[in-house]
């Protein structure tokens, strides 16, 4: 069975279209991976990690329950959504808040201040357009196997924050000048309450 997986080209054709997919509609900018690329400019790779880890493995938790069919039943209950979405934004008003007012990266020693893994990990299942973007990736590969997609689609994850972080710490090194430091956070800041809106209201 794994062997005629292997070598057939149709099998083959709807992975490549559900990477594509998955790294247009996932990959796009969104409050989460705004979110890593201003973490990892403000505080660096090292303090981002905790923070990204979060928000992959709460990624992939809403991967597992739009995968399960959960969404459904969540987007069911009366105001459960409404109670996400202010839960999700005040955060993300917060986190800009704190991107916005970092201190050049050379300064940045203060362990507490970094973003946390519980923060990167509620951020994600809180995020209205994680859902919205899984939902339409997953049920667009609807000749792929449940098992394969899930496994894909973690991996696209994973990939989508990774590069979404090293262009964040890549700006790293024009933040140990305080000048450039505060232009670079408040647009990192202004940029992710700005898809944050874009997410929610669209």
């Amino acid at each position: 069975m794994a062997g005629q997986v292997l070598f057939d080209t149709e099998t083959w054709r709807q992975l490549l279209g559900l990477v594509l997919m998955a790294t247009v509609v996932m990959g796009s900018p969104g409050p989460a991976t705004i979110s890593v690329t201003a973490v990892g400019a403000a505080f660096g790779l090292r303090g981002s990690l905790a923070y990204v880890s979060g928000i992959v493995l709460g990624t992939v938790a809403v991967l597992m329950v739009v995968a399960t069919g959960l969404v459904a039943v969540l987007v069911s209950v009366p105001k459960l959504a409404p109670i996400l979405a202010v839960a999700s934004a005040s955060y993300i008003l917060y986190l800009a808040f704190r991107i916005a007012t970092a201190p050049p990266l050379a300064a940045n020693d203060d362990q507490a201040a970094r973003p946390t893994f519980p923060a990167g990990f509620l951020l994600a299942i809180a995020n209205p357009k994680a859902y919205v973007a899984i939902a339409a990736v997953f049920a667009g590969a609807g000749g792929l196997g449940v098992e394969l997609k899930l496994a894909v689609l973690a991996l696209m994850i994973v990939a989508i924050h990774a590069v979404w972080l090293l262009a964040g710490t890549a700006c790293a090194r024009f933040l140990r000048q305080p000048v450039a430091s505060r232009i670079i956070n408040l647009v990192f800041a202004a940029t992710l309450v700005l898809t944050t809106a874009l997410a929610t209201f669209s």
